[in-house]
């Protein structure tokens, strides 16, 4: 009791001191919270004063210096792959216009070896100066180049050439153009220019009408395929047709193939047109002719009576030779003294 009153009768400022007597782990009584007050904000907030147009300009600082260990990393990282540069047209892309020809550009070709080629086309039309159009069929893959000058050998030899003939060409008749092969399919020869998708094979043009002109068909008129003949070995440095080998006996090798000194080849012999051949059959038997079995007992009665006429009169038949119905007689010989 003693305790007791001795704590209460502890003033105020004293007693603060003290934990209360409950409070065994010292944190105390929770304090009420003060009253919240909200923040007073202007109603205009202060902006900065315009920068002065006489104040000097800030310089750049520079940059801080890499130490030499990240420079060495950076030089040792490997540079990351970059896209190759846009491929750029050839003066000869650009000169082949949809004016001349359609012949969209394809991807390069790396074949074995030598085999393949760069900047190609799929030669699938030719524009004429009327704008009618020769289809290629089918459609050629060749050079630039060579799809430039089987276009020009068109538009300016060939499309005459059949105007003359009063129609215009419609088709080219493609034997063969880009193959990744040796000379004349031979097994170990060297490689052939259609594997340099440098050549063309051709071995016919159709007309508007209808007609077909083939290269090497005897029935064409020979001063037309000799036309077609003087035309192309102006034009190409490589041209093999019958009469080259017997693998170009029924269309027409063309080529651009580069030569020492620009030597060219032109091989084409325009054979004459084939002889009129007699038909094997005999004519056809007359109507007015008697029946053959009529014929035939008449021609037997004649016969004997001719053999008869002939045995009468001694004479000896065609068949029968001289002396044929007489005992032949020996010779006479002479007795030896």
């Amino acid at each position: 009791m003693v305790t007791v009153a001795l704590g209460l009768s502890l003033a105020p400022a004293e007693a603060r001191k003290y934990a209360a007597p409950l409070d065994l782990f010292g944190f105390g009584l929770p304090r009420p919270r003060g009253t919240v007050h909200p923040a007073r904000i202007p109603a205009k907030i202060p902006l900065p004063r315009p920068r002065p147009e006489d104040a000097p300009k800030e310089v750049a600082k520079p940059a801080p210096e890499r130490p030499a260990v990240e420079e060495k990393l950076a030089a040792d990282k490997p540079a990351e792959p970059t896209a190759p540069p846009a491929k750029q047209a050839s003066a000869c892309r650009l000169a082949l216009t949809e004016e001349i020809a359609i012949a969209p550009s394809v991807p390069d070709i790396h074949g074995p070896g030598s085999c393949g080629g760069q900047d190609l086309v799929r030669l699938e039309a030719i524009v004429l100066p009327d704008k009618r159009k020769v289809q290629v069929k089918p459609a050629a893959i060749l050079r630039c180049g060579m799809a430039s000058a089987i276009a020009n050998w068109v538009r300016s030899d060939m499309a005459p050439l059949a105007a003359s003939l009063g129609s215009t060409i419609s088709d080219l008749d493609n034997f063969d153009s880009f193959e990744c092969r040796g000379r004349n399919r031979i097994v170990g020869a060297m490689l052939s220019e259609h594997g340099r998708a440098n050549a063309l094979d051709v071995r016919a043009f159709k007309l508007a009408n209808g007609q077909s002109i083939g290269l090497t068909d005897r029935t064409v008129p020979r001063e037309l395929r000799e036309r077609v003949l003087h035309s192309v070995c102006a034009r190409f440095s490589t041209v093999l047709g019958p009469g080259s080998d017997w693998y170009h006996e029924d269309h027409i090798h063309l080529d651009l193939m580069q030569r020492r000194n620009d030597y060219r080849i032109c091989q084409w012999n325009v054979w004459d047109p084939l002889p009129q051949v007699a038909p094997l059959l005999p004519t056809e038997r007359p109507e007015e002719a008697p029946p053959r079995e009529v014929a035939a007992k008449s021609g037997e009665t004649n016969e004997g009576a001719e053999q008869g006429d002939a045995a009468k009169s001694g004479t000896p038949q065609p068949d029968e030779p001289a002396g044929a119905g007489q005992t032949p007689r020996k010779p006479a010989t002479k007795k030896r003294r």
